[in-house]
């Protein structure tokens, strides 16, 4: 299966629990008077949206690159990501809003139902579940994306595990438990939103390539018979893949056709590391001396 593929199977997958998840909570939370049930039926409805936002990135990062995207439409992805972040935040801080109007006003905090902690068991199973299964994929065909998903699934399961622990602390004669859990999902969601965001905008502005991948470029360069040297090795991060600008230093009396031969034997040599889609070489000519 190829990471295309698995990322349309294992998003679906996502879309039809978290689109039973958010009806179910949010149908209980409100018969069962959970603030913070519904809470967590929202963020789960924000999954929801966020899947469908995946599906759009995945279907448009497969266009073939053309005139005014020669280097392919990848960084789609990131963007995907980077909504994805916005999204969590504008959950959590509407979430949040709600829990604070309720704490200051703890009278009119209700004693909830007990279907609404089997609900919120019910869902940090599915939650956690679904986590294991996306991070799996995710791992599995190197996409970042697919993996910011599957942590967006983990911080969904860990809420509805606070959710779980504040219904329990309402019903055993503790109200403000409820709103409690409420404001500490909304605090998780920002705190998930706020790292997904800001390593989607770090990929957007070039950020460089792992320091793992780096090493196995600079190997790649150097392992190439001719190459006396190389400098400004540059990487730039584009969705899941990286480009690369490299000097290489040649022997000044070789032709131009040696050196060009070379150039592409290093072109060659770094296009057999994984992630790496493109690559700029720039041939430096030094005398034996100086090497």
């Amino acid at each position: 299966m190829d990471r295309h593929t698995a990322a349309k199977h294992s998003t679906l997958i996502s879309v039809w629990v978290n689109l039973f998840l958010s009806i179910a909570q949010v149908a209980i939370g409100l018969l069962a008077r959970s603030q913070a049930l519904v809470a967590d039926g929202i963020h789960s409805l924000s999954d929801l949206v966020s899947d469908f936002v995946v599906i759009a990135a995945n279907r448009q990062s497969r266009l073939a690159p053309d005139a005014n995207h020669p280097y392919g439409h990848y960084r789609f992805e990131t963007a995907a990501s980077l909504l994805l972040g916005l999204l969590m935040l504008g959950v959590a801080a509407g979430i949040g809003w709600t829990a604070v109007t309720r704490l200051l006003d703890p009278v009119s905090i209700p004693v909830v139902h007990a279907s609404a902690m089997w609900a919120a068991a019910l869902a940090l199973l599915a939650k956690e579940l679904l986590f294991r299964y996306m991070l799996r994929v995710g791992k599995r065909v190197d996409s970042k994306m697919l993996i910011a998903n599957a942590w967006h699934a983990r911080s969904d399961a860990a809420s509805s595990l606070v959710v779980l622990v504040g219904i329990v602390a309402n019903l055993l004669g503790f109200p403000m438990g409820d709103p409690i859990a409420s404001l500490i999902v909304a605090a998780m969601v920002a705190r998930m939103g706020g790292q997904i965001g800001w390593s989607a905008m770090s990929d957007l502005m070039d950020h460089a390539a792992a320091d793992e991948e780096i090493s196995a470029i600079e190997h790649a360069v150097a392992s190439v018979s001719g190459v006396r040297g190389f400098h400004d090795l540059r990487t730039r991060t584009v969705g899941d893949f990286v480009l690369v600008d490299v000097h290489i230093e040649v022997d000044e009396s070789l032709t131009v056709r040696d050196g060009h031969q070379i150039a592409e034997s290093v072109q060659r040599r770094i296009k057999t590391i994984p992630k790496v889609l493109d690559v700029m070489t720039h041939v430096d000519p030094v005398s034996v001396g100086r090497h």
